[in-house]
This record gives structure tokens, sequence and C-alpha cells, in this order.
């Protein structure tokens, strides 16, 4: 890396969506494609949205695929300097670049996706690829990982906690996302095993965003009520013990494109904070706004504003996240902070 390194890393996947606007999948004749990961759209959404400087760590095969992937990921602002080439074969028989298909949904149809990232670039990381100790020496101040990196393979979770004990080893507070994908685990121990792996990452953590994904037997065991969430944050930090904060989005479904939309979170110092209320949102694309929403609570906490303010700025911009089509972010700060001020839809002239 030249000049000033990144403030912000993410170690995670970074694929193509295929997104077929208002239509479904299986009738498509043309998709817009934009990029996407869940890792990676927090850094995304930190540069754009909040002007931190922020990397992706990830792996791509060295094709045109790849370079527009590439592309894509510097028209977000995000530093390509930590991606790793693989060199393509012809046809993907070694490593491939990931795709996904996504349907928004709309009313009674649920948004869809359709993942193809089998035997990916990223998923063939193995610890030592990356040097996590030159990494955290150029400035680092915050590292991020997720669930979805970590069930990619067996040695991504190696690589991932590799990272994590660097980045704390070098004094960089380092946030955990859950974020269970039923996909990832089929065939490989299931929802028991993705809550085994991200007991063993969680705990080199110091902010799990998601954090309701370590509550009950396993991931998607529970279904809680609003009075159940204070109870079930303070269980999850009896499992994560050294975690320092907790945060969680809460969402109600009424339909694809209303959402009832609040968040939550934890701290010692604290106890438990509720965030703010969003009945009634209206969504044009739900996809990424949980990673709109570690952003924005990453923002704050990042630069010192508190827990409860931290917790609005992510709500707010998951919130924003839902009103643009792609996984990513195209909320500018200025945006966060009216609807953090109660700001509203009205025309601006």
């Amino acid at each position: 890396m030249t000049g000033r390194g990144p403030e912000v890393v993410a170690l995670g996947e970074v694929m193509l969506r295929f997104d077929p606007g208002e239509g479904r999948i299986r009738t498509a004749r043309t998709f817009q494609v934009w990029e996407g990961g869940g890792e990676y759209n927090v850094v995304r959404g930190l540069r754009r949205c909040f002007g931190l400087r922020t990397a992706v760590a990830t792996a791509l095969v060295d094709n045109e695929v790849g370079r527009l992937t590439e592309d894509l990921i510097l028209q977000g602002g995000v530093d390509n300097s930590l991606i790793r080439w693989i060199t393509a074969d012809g046809i993907g028989r070694t490593a491939r670049n990931g795709l996904n298909f996504v349907e928004r949904g709309f009313g009674i149809r649920g948004a869809l996706g359709v993942s193809d990232r089998a035997n990916t670039a990223v998923s063939k990381l193995r610890p030592g690829d990356i040097d996590w100790d030159s990494v955290f020496s150029e400035g680092a101040r915050w590292f991020h990982t997720g669930g979805i990196f970590a069930g990619l393979s067996d040695a991504t979770v190696e690589v991932a906690e590799e990272a994590m004990t660097a980045a704390r080893r070098h004094g960089v507070t380092v946030s955990y996302d859950p974020n269970y994908r039923p996909s990832l685990w089929a065939g490989r121990g299931g929802p028991e095993r993705a809550r085994e792996v991200d007991l063993r990452l969680a705990r080199h953590a110091d902010v799990v965003v998601g954090a309701l994904g370590l509550a009950g037997e396993h991931p998607g065991a529970v279904r809680l009520g609003a009075d159940e969430v204070p109870k079930a944050l303070l269980e999850v930090a009896d499992r994560v013990p050294d975690v320092r904060v907790l945060a969680t989005t809460l969402r109600g479904v009424p339909s694809a494109d209303v959402n009832d939309w609040t968040s939550a979170a934890w701290s010692a110092q604290t106890g438990f904070v509720a965030g703010p209320e969003m009945p009634g949102l209206h969504v044009l694309d739900r996809i990424g706004s949980g990673d709109g929403f570690a952003a924005g609570m990453i923002y704050g906490l990042h630069t010192g504003t508190g827990l409860e303010r931290a917790l609005a700025y992510g709500t707010a911009h998951g919130a924003l996240t839902m009103t643009t089509p792609g996984d990513v972010s195209m909320a500018s700060l200025a945006e966060v902070e009216a609807l953090v001020g109660g700001g509203s839809a009205h025309v601006r002239r």
C-alpha cells in the first residue's frame, strides 16, 4: 500500500451480483451487475458514506470476471492492494469467481438469492497467504470479518482466526458478524457447526454485530419478540464474555417491500440500549441492509460517539441502504445525519 494505509480492513468474499430488477431470475433477459459481499459491503459503506479509508482482503481469479469485480471495487473507493490474484486455468477447474443472482421480491413474494460460489478463489485462502502483521502495521484501527467468509471452507475459518488474532496483537479493534447462510453449511455440519465456528471466532472480537445470531441453540433456532431481546443479548454476553459491544438489527416483515425496522445493543457500560424505531419502512432492496447497519455502528464506535449514537447511525444507514438497488450503500453522511436527527423524505431543492 502506498501513502496512508486504510483505517478499516475487511476480510471476505466479493461476488458479482446479477440483478433482474423488478423481474424474476427464471425469466430474465437482462441483468444489472453490482459487486457485493457481507464483509466487503461494510467497508464499502464506510468509504463511500462515512469517508473512512478502507481496504478489502480477498482473492479473485485473474480473468475478465475477476477484473470486472476489481473495477467495481475501485469505483467504490475501496483499496484493492490486499486482493490476492489467482492464476486462471481457463475454465475454473482449480478456482473461480463467485456469482450471486438476487431477486428483490415484492409484496407477498420475498427476496430470493441464488449463489454460485463453490470452489471460489477466496475459499482457497490458507493461513500465511496474507501477512497480517504487515497489514496492521500500516495504521489500520479496525478489522471486520464474519461468518460468511468463515463458512466458505474449513481453511477460511483458520484464516479468519489468524487475522483476528493478529489484529488484537496490534491493538486493532475487531468486529465480527455471524451472518449465517444455510447454503454454506449444508453438508458441512449445518447450523450446529456454524455455531461452533461463530463462538470460536467471536471470542477474538471486541464488537459483534448481528449478535442475535449467537442466541438460542443454533443459528435460526429462535424467533424473538421485542420484549425478549434484552434477555437474549444477556445470554449472548455470557457466551462471549470478552466482547465489549453486542448489536443487532430487528426486522418485522409485513411484506417484502414494507418492513418494520429497528435495532438494539448491549455493552457492560450501558446495559441494554434500544435503537430508533422505523415502522412501515418502504423497501426497494433489502439485501445489504445488515451490512449497512454494521458500517454505521462501526463509524459511530470508531469516532467515539457513544453506543446510543452509533446505534442510530447504524439503523439510519441500514434503512437508507434498503432504498436503493444493489448490495451496497448509496447514502451520504448528510442523509444519515438528517435521518438520525428526525429528517423526513420531503423533497430537497
